[in-house]
């Protein structure tokens, strides 16, 4: 049994692609498909879905996030792997089959996809998001072909039933689940065939917004585990570090300007998340906070 979750917040106009994708992968198990939302306007959308289909159905959670939600969801979760993704994005045909295939390997405990952008490339936010995910790949690629500790992507991951049995809330979930399971002597795998395909920000505000709450998790992850014995795949010092391949990327003139443009961005973000965290003492992580520009 395979179990599809799909958590949405104020998603209607991109739902019904989110489910439609997982509906046309070719599953050969059982399995199901649970969108969980706070929200009636998703509810009444995945009411008609669920009415055609025994696959689908719906679950109302709090509204208090995601990591709530799966909480909310875990004891009721009848698949041996867990797949989760979001509302507002979509897999490629074969990301279920390429995600299951790799849990062949019994001491593979998590797997993420590969995110690709669907922004356009013509203008720097643009841009930025395709290095990111280029940076994101590169780095998940190199570590996973040395069976190294590798962090998951919210956008489309899984992981191991009955496992875990509840997840902190004090960090992200795609952040803390892949060291719970590192620590059990699991391997995190990345396959880079399962795509999920996202809209990222298009303005300075929500781009710093969404890479600061990023940032803050992974800052955050030291009050649930020790640290020492995880490798750290995000970190300022990483950043700098693996800083040289981002210039692999530019194709012309402009490009290289805006790459050397994201370094001053992504220093002022990490100086914000250290600033919440050890000054504000904001350690908040989850919680629903929707980016307008995304949807």
């Amino acid at each position: 049994m395979i179990s599809i979750i799909i958590t949405s917040y104020r998603e209607p106009k991109t739902i019904g692609k989110a489910v439609e994708s997982f509906l046309k992968q070719k599953i050969k198990e059982e399995y199901e498909i649970i969108v969980a939302s706070p929200d009636e306007e998703t509810q009444k959308i995945i009411k008609e879905y669920s009415e055609k289909l025994r696959q689908v159905r719906f679950f109302k959670d709090s509204g208090k996030g995601k990591t709530c939600a799966l909480n909310l969801l875990l004891p009721k979760i009848k698949g041996e792997i867990i797949i989760l993704s979001d509302g507002d994005v979509y897999v490629s045909e074969s990301s279920v089959s390429e995600i299951l295939n790799a849990f062949k390997d019994k001491k593979v405990g998590c797997v993420t996809g590969k995110p690709v952008s669907l922004n356009p490339r013509k203008n720097i936010f643009g841009y930025w998001s395709h290095l990111l995910c280029y940076a994101a790949h590169r780095l998940r690629l190199k570590r996973e072909r040395k069976e190294k500790f590798l962090e998951c992507s919210g956008y489309l991951w899984a992981f191991r039933n009955n496992v875990i049995k509840t997840i902190p809330r004090g960090t992200a979930e795609d952040a803390i689940v892949p060291c719970l399971f590192f620590l059990r002597g699991f391997k995190i795998k990345y396959v880079e065939g399962a795509e999920v395909y996202v809209r990222y920000p298009t303005n300075l505000s929500e781009f710093i917004a969404q890479k600061k709450r990023t940032a803050k998790a992974h800052e955050t992850l030291k009050k649930y585990i020790n640290l020492k014995n995880i490798p750290r795949m995000k970190s300022l010092k990483n950043e700098i570090m693996g800083s040289y391949e981002l210039f692999l990327f530019p194709q012309n003139f402009k490009e290289i300007i805006w790459t050397f443009l994201l370094f001053p961005i992504r220093l002022y973000i990490w100086f914000l998340s250290f600033f919440y965290l050890y000054f504000k003492k904001d350690i908040k992580v989850d919680g629903w906070k929707p980016l307008k520009s995304t949807k």
